[in-house]
C-alpha cells in the first residue's frame, strides 16, 4: 500500500492515512518506514476507520515539539462529515462532558464531572443537505477518543456508515474525512496549511462535486 504524501523534510511529514490502517504502530508508521525509509513518530491519531491528513515527526525532537503544539491546540484541524439528519442551526458549537468505556472501545455523553470524564467542544458548519442528509464541516477544539462520532450521535445524528454509534446507514464506510490541517512550523515559523477531499466514492459523491483529474 502506497500512502500519498503531501510534504516531507528533514523533520516532519504530512501524509493521506487510508481509512482501515491504525494511525500507530503497528499501522502507518511502518508502512511510511517502508516508503520512505527512517524512524516515524506518531503526534496524534484518528480512529482506524477514518481517513484524511495526518502529521507525524521524522525525529524524536520534532515529535516532542509537534505532539506539544497539538496539546496546546497550536494545530487546527478541520473534518467533513456525512450525517443523518439537519442540525437545527446552519452553524453552532457542540459542548460536552465525555467518558470512555474503554472495555468496550466506546464514548459516551455523561452528565457530571467524574474521573475519566473530560471536556469535548467542536464547531460545525453545514455546507450542504437534502433534508435527511448533510454534509458539515467540524472543527475539533478538543481531541477526545470518537469525539465527532459521539457528539454528533448523542444529539440524534450518527454519521453514515458509524453503525457503533447508532447509524442506519449500513452499507457506506464510516463518513469522517480529516480535510485539513494548519499550523506554524516550530522550526522554521513557516505557515504549513494543507487540505485534501475524501475518496471520490458513495457516499461522499453524493455531496461533493469533484473535479476530473
Amino acid at each position: 500500500m502506497e500512502i500519498k504524501i503531501l510534504y516531507k523534510d528533514k523533520r516532519l511529514l504530512l501524509c493521506l492515512k487510508p481509512a482501515g490502517v491504525l494511525s500507530e504502530s503497528p499501522g502507518m508508521p511502518e508502512l511510511l518506514k517502508q516508503q520512505i525509509g527512517g524512524e516515524i513518530f506518531p503526534v496524534h491519531r484518528l480512529d482506524r476507520a477514518v481517513g484524511g491528513i495526518m502529521l507525524y515527526g521524522r525525529t524524536k525532537d520534532a515529535a516532542g515539539k509537534l505532539s506539544a503544539l497539538v496539546s496546546n491546540r497550536g494545530v487546527k484541524k478541520t473534518y467533513l462529515a456525512l450525517i443523518q439528519g439537519v442540525p437545527n442551526e446552519k452553524e453552532g458549537v457542540f459542548k460536552d462532558l465525555l467518558f470512555k468505556d474503554s472495555a468496550k472501545n466506546k464514548s459516551y455523553v455523561v452528565k457530571r464531572p467524574r474521573k475519566g470524564v473530560k471536556e469535548a467542544e467542536l464547531s460545525y458548519r453545514v455546507l450542504r443537505t437534502d433534508g435527511k442528509k448533510s454534509l458539515v464541516e467540524i472543527q475539533l477544539l478538543t481531541g477526545r477518543s470518537h469525539q465527532i462520532r459521539v457528539q454528533f450521535a448523542s444529539r440524534k445524528m450518527p454519521l453514515l456508515g458509524d453503525v457503533k454509534y447508532g447509524s442506519t446507514y449500513k452499507d457506506c464506510p464510516l463518513a469522517l474525512w480529516s480535510e485539513s490541517l494548519s499550523f506554524i512550523d516550530p522550526f522554521t515559523k513557516k505557515a504549513m496549511d494543507f487540505e485534501a477531499l475524501p475518496p471520490q466514492e458513495y457516499p461522499w459523491t453524493e455531496f461533493i462535486e469533484f473535479k476530473e483529474n
